[in-house]
């Protein structure tokens, strides 16, 4: 796909988006949650796999409305987040330790999104697509949130934990 527009560039955007919420919602990342050996870490893990499944079909939503595929080429920054993550399951270490590192790799990933998430919403206001913009601060809004969610936890169970 040439990029000629900001038009183009908000389209090539979404698909990356798009495929990296399929890799995220895929069964290699239920390895995470099973991984996770703090219960609330694991139940949010998984939340947020179902949530991620939201946030594909919104992506699948906009660009439907703008007569666009979903077909797009691999997001190659999300599938090396995805694997250090696997790496950090793998890694030798005390539980409280690995699910540390397992929050240091899932806010990665969220901040990924985040970003690329706030510039399409950016784009899809510049573009005047009201629709697109709204669904897309949805999921930057669930994406913060479980960012905070993660902090949150981190702060006051899983690192003192693993001090």
């Amino acid at each position: 796909m040439k990029l000629e527009t900001l038009k183009d560039l908000y389209i090539h955007e979404l698909k990356d988006l798009y495929r990296a919420g399929r890799s995220r919602s895929s069964k290699r990342c239920l390895k995470w949650f099973k991984a996770a050996t703090n219960k609330q870490l694991a139940t949010g893990f998984e939340e947020h796999f179902k949530q991620t499944k939201e946030h594909v079909a919104r992506l699948e939503k906009i660009l439907t409305s703008h007569d666009e595929s979903i077909r797009g080429p691999k997001c190659e920054g999300m599938e090396g987040l995805l694997k250090e993550g696997e790496e950090m399951i793998e890694e030798d270490a005390e539980e409280e330790v690995r699910d540390a590192g397992l929050i240091a790799a899932a806010q990665r990933v969220e901040h990924y999104e985040m970003a690329g998430y706030g510039c399409a919403r950016t784009y899809a206001e510049l573009l005047e697509d009201r629709d697109g913009a709204q669904l897309l601060q949805t999921t930057l809004t669930e994406e913060s949130d479980t960012d905070k969610k993660l902090t949150k936890l981190a702060n006051s169970v899983i690192n003192v934990a693993a001090k």
